[in-house]
């Protein structure tokens, strides 16, 4: 069986969810092989064997030294060596930069933005922000498939090695011109990833003003992360990096609860998978009660604080 490269994404030695989704739509494709960059994978071993890495290949972290071009010779080297089936990658900007420069170097096609991959590496997508669902393959050479975090749901496996293997690289002069001088550590809260909560907690234009704690106390009485429009980022309420929608970050969690959210047609490209929807507005025509499960017609500001009661008086 045919290897399945998946570049795995972690952060100091802790594998992200993202790189268990890929692992496993991998073991539909064949035989799932973790690529790893950098130290730490005595850390991640354990993830990677539970969810189908026959084989971890270890890359020195002199790679990150060097922005994108290297991993991009890293992916193409051990694609041509092993004979790769495809090529897995999460869809993040700089993830989805690498698998276009692997497809040139290896003279094959690239697919992002996926949501949902078959054994015969055909792809589905999610276009014009969801109206439409698409599907294509790459017709030449290794399949490169970037894929949306929390698009697959991720599945453990049985009995996978995750046996590592160190990986020599001669990076080349051309891929050396781009040179990471610094990183800096973004501060992070007691509240969960975005991308990878369970539950997502979201304010939109009706919260009113850059006052979010509405929405903040009843994520946090959830356990949940805090999600945000994008009228809501463009007005300068919250942080861009909070926010769901076509140009911000796709979410899929099991609970998903849209506070003075209208449900433009952006912002559902970025959280309609989500498995259960709760929407609050004061307009009843909104277009979000079409995508929810659950909709209650009010003002967020008096149904928000309830809800949050209730749920701190039964913890």
């Amino acid at each position: 069986m045919a290897e399945v490269l998946v570049l795995v994404d972690h952060v100091d030695g802790q594998v992200k969810k993202v790189t268990t989704e890929l692992l496993t739509a991998a073991r539909r494709i064949g035989e799932p092989a973790a690529v790893w960059v950098g130290d730490g994978v005595e850390s991640g071993r354990a993830a990677l064997a539970e969810f189908g890495a026959e084989k971890v290949y270890v890359a020195p972290a002199e790679v990150n030294d060097y922005v994108v071009a290297p991993k991009a010779e890293l992916l193409a080297k051990l694609a041509q060596e092993k004979g790769a089936a495809a090529i897995l990658v999460s869809a993040t900007a700089e993830n989805k930069e690498i698998a276009g420069r692997t497809a040139v170097k290896l003279g094959s096609g690239v697919l992002t933005d996926v949501v949902d991959v078959n054994a015969e590496v055909v792809t589905e997508h999610s276009v014009f922000g969801g109206a439409t669902v698409t599907h294509a393959r790459v017709t030449t050479g290794v399949p490169v498939v970037a894929v949306r975090p929390n698009s697959v749901v991720p599945e453990a496996a049985v009995g996978a090695a995750a046996a590592e293997e160190a990986v020599a690289v001669e990076i080349s002069d051309a891929a050396k011109t781009a040179r990471v001088v610094e990183r800096v550590a973004q501060e992070k809260g007691a509240r969960p990833e975005l991308t990878e909560a369970a539950i997502v907690v979201s304010g939109g234009r009706g919260v009113g003003s850059d006052d979010f704690s509405v929405v903040e106390n009843l994520a946090d009485s959830l356990g949940a992360a805090v999600g945000a429009s994008r009228a809501v980022v463009d007005s300068g309420w919250y942080p861009n990096q909070f926010q769901v929608g076509q140009t911000g970050k796709t979410v899929s969690p099991n609970l998903y609860v849209a506070l003075g959210i209208s449900g433009a047609i952006q912002h559902r490209a970025g959280m309609q998978t989500s498995k259960n929807i709760v929407a609050v507005n004061k307009d009843p025509e909104a277009p979000i009660f079409e995508l929810a499960d659950f909709g209650v017609v009010g003002d967020l500001h008096t149904v928000a604080p309830q809800l949050t009661e209730e749920i701190n008086k039964r913890k």
